[in-house]
């Protein structure tokens, strides 16, 4: 399963899913608030997911 680091709440957990879409699904997570990281590298919600990926999910900061 890959770990995935949800850094809005600063931990990491272990997600079963294909693709970083299931895993944003699964932990109810609304995709336009995060930037999605695998293995050090920016990736798109249609991304594909094997068990040694190492995914963060990084909150998004706005200002105006």
């Amino acid at each position: 399963m890959p770990e995935v680091f949800i850094e809005k709440e600063n931990k990491t957990v272990a997600v079963e899913a294909k693709t970083v879409k299931e895993i944003i699904k699964k932990l109810k997570i609304n995709p336009e608030t995060i930037i999605i990281s695998k293995n050090s590298e920016l990736v798109t919600e249609d991304s594909r997911v094997s068990k040694n990926d190492k995914i963060k999910l990084l909150s998004v900061i706005s200002g105006g």
